[in-house]
């Protein structure tokens, strides 16, 4: 059972934490057992959050590896945190036991569960969900890379998103988080040559979840796409890891080029809601571009733009403002830079 990431006296198994949390579910004749089974839930679910990495914060590299092997993932506290928290759920809203069992508590693993997720959600009269299933598992329980990044994904989604609950709330029902994860899976089937199929994928998508990512857009690990309502994706776009992006982001190409054509997105950037970002330009790591703004060059890391045209106004103070998802500056900064100009 593999160690986890907090001090020595807390390394425990977040599976320990289920077996307490059976445990507690044991009859008691006590007449305040119901509260305490509350209240043991709810500290079990804060050693949960205490005993994970913190890739998504930005406390540790999202590259980096406890036990040195690159790309592997040592133990799951992911899995067995959504598993508590479905447990917990099922507890709490006896209606939704047999979605929370059917969707999550009946899996072996997070591939599987998200696999049915996405199937379900995604399915129409010609793609059936179980060939939507069986596509989704070959590529996630095989891909090695993608294993890595849906968690990375999850964590960044229950790290930035203020109203994300839990990590079985961003798996169940974040769009966001489900389009994502279909645009990995399609850029895989997109390499593999099965082109057609990875095309299908993102038409569905887009007609279900309103997000259009071309499947051979390259897109790095712990992402946040928050809302994810109207964002565009073009073919040649690169997004490195760590970045944010809000809902009507698009990252498109200038006309009628070919070749590549569309923004590369640095690690750590930070782009605000109904963002246009037009041809093969850079925008810097740790960068952050105004919600609203139309980009035509590049902006400079760790800078702030803003407009129409988008104009560098200044920079952050955050190293990676992905992270720490403050969008604005203060009324004192635009005067300032309202004179200046």
């Amino acid at each position: 059972m593999a160690a986890c990431l907090g001090p020595l006296s807390e390394m425990r198994s977040v599976r320990t934490v289920l077996e307490e949390l059976d445990e507690e579910k044991q009859p008691d004749s006590n007449p305040n057992s119901s509260a305490s089974a509350s209240a043991s839930i709810m500290v079990m679910r804060h050693k949960v959050e205490r005993i994970f990495p913190v890739y998504a914060r930005g406390g540790l590299s999202p590259r980096s590896d406890p036990a040195g092997n690159s790309g592997s993932i040592v133990g799951d506290s992911i899995w067995d945190a959504v598993r508590l928290e479905a447990k917990c759920e099922a507890e709490n809203e006896p209606i939704l036991s047999s979605f929370l069992y059917a969707s999550i508590l009946s899996h072996d693993c997070l591939e599987r569960a998200l696999g049915f997720i996405i199937a379900n959600r995604l399915q129409n009269n010609t793609l059936l969900e179980t060939q939507l299933m069986d596509i989704f598992c070959d590529v996630l329980v095989q891909n090695r890379g993608i294993k890595r990044a849906l968690r990375m994904d999850l964590q960044a989604f229950k790290e930035r998103d203020p109203s994300c609950l839990s990590y079985c709330s961003a798996l169940l029902y974040l769009k966001g988080y489900h389009s994502l994860q279909t645009h990995r899976v399609a850029h895989a089937l997109w390499n593999q040559g099965r082109k057609v199929l990875a095309l299908a994928l993102q038409s569905r998508v887009s007609e279900v979840f309103g997000v259009d990512i071309h499947p051979a857009a390259k897109i790095g690990e712990g992402i946040l796409l928050d809302h994810g309502t109207g964002l565009v994706i073009g073919e040649t776009a690169v997004i490195g890891d760590r970045v944010s992006l809000m809902q009507g982001v698009t990252l498109g190409g200038s006309g009628k080029e070919t070749g590549d054509r569309h923004p590369k997105v640095g690690e750590g950037a930070l782009i605000g809601a109904s963002v246009t970002v037009l041809g093969n330009i850079k925008i810097g790591e740790g960068a952050m571009i105004a919600s609203g703004s139309l980009v035509l060059k590049d902006v400079p890391q760790h800078s702030m733009a803003a407009g129409i045209p988008a104009k560098v106004i200044g920079y952050v103070k955050e190293q990676v403002p992905s992270l720490t998802m403050k969008h604005d500056a203060s009324k004192d900064f635009f005067e300032h830079v309202a004179i200046g100009n």
